[in-house]
């Protein structure tokens, strides 16, 4: 890429019978995108079009071959990666637009680990699409695991006051609970503490939660606190982090939200996304951390029931964006140093 240029922010569309279409028309319609980044959608051209009846300020469609190709002035560059999409029926579980998705965001990938992207940003699919399409991944964030090969990444949700890393992400409660070493919260911290790096953040006070109630209270409601989660601690404050706790779960996140924390460590995927959905529903992104590119994504899923309807809102999308952009930048700015 260029320097001195807006980062290219892939944009895959997601599942195309979900709201993806809607959200990223209205997002595109606003002004301070084209402020952040030169955007790329990779989907369908035709469901965005049709999107666009929901969006009356969204700019012009132009179809690229190639994710640095250049889009005429005043449009937008939309790319189906070789692979069109089936005909658009709203709210309609379809195996061929699950394999779409993914494959749209394997492209996107790709470009990003070639350097030809700065960053992707991803709509929502619909994950029993996806399997009906024959693929075994759970979400868009196993993909990005496997194909940066790095068995490390981590799913966290940033919002304005809120910024969460999660331990682990899509497993049942009970192998969560297996999966809690001293290892994972460690590399957890460090990864938390590189984001803020790349945000640029002046402070980098991290809050790492505890697992049981009350942080075990000195062993009567469990002892993963004293034995796993303290030492990870005392691991990464020897490195310099500034990262404290075990801190009681029921107290952390609304700590966060005051301020006191930069970013918090939740030691399961619930932990933290009930936290920050309760206050940040309509703007939380979800970001994937401990892979070599930028991924952000909205934080909801298709909503079949409003597909088609013109009332999805596109909050989380220009918030994913923003963030992208912003981590982008931060990381050419990391790669130049």
């Amino acid at each position: 890429m260029k320097p001195n240029t807006l980062p290219r922010i892939a944009i895959t569309m997601g599942d195309i019978n979900g709201i993806g279409p809607e959200i990223l028309a209205k997002a595109l319609a606003h002004d301070a995108v084209h402020t952040l980044c030169t955007p790329l959608v990779v989907g369908s051209m035709d469901a965005l079009e049709s999107a666009r009846a929901f969006a009356p300020k969204c700019p012009p469609l132009s179809l690229v071959r190639k994710p640095d190709e250049a889009a005429p002035a005043g449009s937008i560059a939309v790319i189906d990666a070789g692979l069109p999409a089936p005909p658009v029926v709203p709210g309609k579980l379809d195996a061929e637009a699950g394999r779409c998705a993914v494959e749209w965001l394997k492209a996107a990938v790709q470009w990003a680990l070639n350097g030809e992207i700065a960053g992707i940003v991803t709509c929502p699919i619909n994950k029993v699409g996806i399997h009906a399409a024959g693929y075994t991944y759970p979400g868009h964030t196993e993909v990005l695991g496997e194909m940066c090969n790095a068995p490390e990444w981590r799913m966290s949700l940033f919002a304005d006051r809120m910024r969460i890393v999660h331990v682990s992400g899509h497993l049942s409660l009970r192998d969560a609970l297996d999966a809690l070493t001293t290892a994972r919260i460690v590399d957890s911290i460090r990864t938390g503490d590189e984001a803020l790096k790349r945000l640029g953040l002046p402070r980098r006070r991290i809050g790492v939660a505890g697992l049981n109630p009350h942080a075990g209270e000195s062993g009567a409601f469990g002892l993963e606190e004293q034995q796993i989660i303290a030492p990870a601690i005392e691991h990464c404050r020897a490195e310099g982090i500034d990262c404290h706790g075990p801190c009681s779960p029921d107290a952390v996140f609304r700590q966060a939200y005051e301020g006191e924390w930069d970013l918090v460590v939740a030691m399961y995927h619930d932990q933290g996304h009930i936290a920050l959905k309760m206050v940040e529903m309509d703007c939380g992104v979800n970001v994937t951390l401990g892979i070599p590119i930028v991924r952000t994504s909205v934080d909801h899923g298709t909503a079949y029931d409003i597909a088609g309807k013109g009332v999805a809102r596109e909050d989380s999308l220009l918030a994913a964006i923003r963030l992208a952009a912003a981590l982008g930048a931060g990381q050419r700015m990391a790669e130049s140093a």
